[in-house]
């Protein structure tokens, strides 16, 4: 692979700019090096979560959704590319639909929270919702392809019902949402 990264003190982002992947730089703020910076965050955030006690599959799925988030990363750090397959996008509802199958139906809405995991798990979906809103602002502006929108949604949904899971496999029970009593 040769040394890709053999120098990490660069200065040349000292003006407030950053590089893609093409040469071009961009500000720091700019739209696409937001999203670029909330996907780094939930992958980061992912590094935490497997950093607890969790099931090996969970554990396996969310190695190689960090794996996919690099690859996603990727693709918005190259302007007008869409090597982003859909694929991945699948892979998630496969596994959300195999770790939801022996949760409890919700009746009710949950707080996030239960044990450290699912509450590291609820903090990922929050943080992958904003990457997603961050992604369809820079849509807005430029095309993103539509499998890395689709992925962010996935997974949004995935780390909820992993929160559950890891919930459950820790002992800990989903915090059901009660509505306001007036009279408390």
């Amino acid at each position: 692979m040769g040394h890709r990264l053999s120098k990490i003190i660069t200065r040349s982002g000292d003006d407030g700019s950053t590089g893609l992947a093409d040469g071009s730089r961009l500000a720091k703020d700019a739209p696409r090096i937001q999203a670029l910076g909330e996907v780094d965050e939930l992958n980061s955030l992912l590094g935490v979560v497997l950093a607890e006690d969790l099931p090996p599959a969970m554990r396996a799925w969310l190695t190689a959704i960090q794996h996919d988030l690099f690859e996603l990363g990727s693709e918005l750090c190259l302007p007008g590319s869409d090597h982003f397959a859909a694929a991945p996008a699948a892979r998630l509802e496969a596994w959300a639909r195999t770790a939801n199958a022996d949760l409890p139906p919700l009746k009710e809405f949950i707080l996030p929270g239960g044990g450290r995991a699912a509450s590291l798990l609820h903090l990922a979906r929050t943080v992958c919702r904003r990457a997603e809103r961050s992604v369809v602002a820079l849509h807005h502006a430029e095309p993103v392809s539509e499998a890395v929108r689709r992925y962010l949604n996935r997974l949004s949904d995935l780390l909820f019902i992993l929160a559950r899971v890891a919930n459950r496999a820790s002992g800990h029970s989903d915090i059901l949402w009660q509505r306001a009593r007036t009279d408390a």
